[in-house]
Order: structure tokens, then sequence, then C-alpha cells
């Protein structure tokens, strides 16, 4: 599995991004598949995470309502809407091992590298 993260940006706040996770080795299609971001200064946390057949999500509580994950055969989204200056950071994804997987960073052996996401106020 080798992941590369895109989509990020500068948005103002209430703006939209969408972030997009592919595996070039086109081999996550079995595994559950996470969205982490990390902001100056601050410890990794979890965003959201998909099973492998995208049948469950799990959010964040501060994030529920306003990003949504999904994916297809090949791509892990992010559409992330009503954006806050505290989303400001960078996005990865992760893949873990198993079809489906929860919360843990410990839980994602394999990672992209991240995208900048940057809400002004």
């Amino acid at each position: 599995v080798q992941l590369q993260a895109s989509g990020g940006g500068l948005v103002q706040a209430g703006g939209s991004l969408r972030l997009s996770c592919t595996d070039s080795r086109r081999t996550f299609s079995n595994n559950a598949v996470g969205w982490f971001r990390q902001a100056p200064g601050k410890e990794r946390e979890f965003v959201a995470s998909i099973s492998w057949n995208g049948g469950s999500t799990v959010y964040e509580d501060n994030v529920q309502g306003r990003f949504t994950i999904s994916r297809d055969r090949s791509t892990v989204y992010l559409q992330m809407n009503m954006l806050k200056p505290e989303d400001t950071a960078v996005y990865y994804c992760a893949a873990s091992r198993s079809s489906y997987s929860g919360r843990g960073v410990t839980n994602y052996p394999y990672w992209g590298q991240g995208t900048l996401v940057t809400v002004s106020s």
C-alpha cells in the first residue's frame, strides 16, 4: 500500500474542500481507511474512517455533520463543508490491515504524506 493524499489548500471559513486519497499500488480496496489531522503544536488526531466496502463510517465528534468520508474502488474522499479556522491542519490518510478499523492511530500501519488545509477567518 502506498498512499497519496491531495486536495488541500486555502479556503475561507464556511467554505468547502474535498480531499482525495489514492493507493498507487491499487491494493487498499480490502482495507479500512482513515483520515487524521495534525495542527501545529498538537498531536495527530482522528477525523474519520471508512470500512473496506464503505458500509461503515466513524467520525470524530466535532466534524460530524460537516465532513463526509466515502470511497470508490481506487480513492477515498473526505468532503469537508462548513470549514472552521480550527480545522486548519495537515491532513493524512492511512490504511489499516483490517477491513474495519476505528479511531486509533496504531490501527493504521500505512500512511501517506499529508496535505495542508488552511481555513482563514
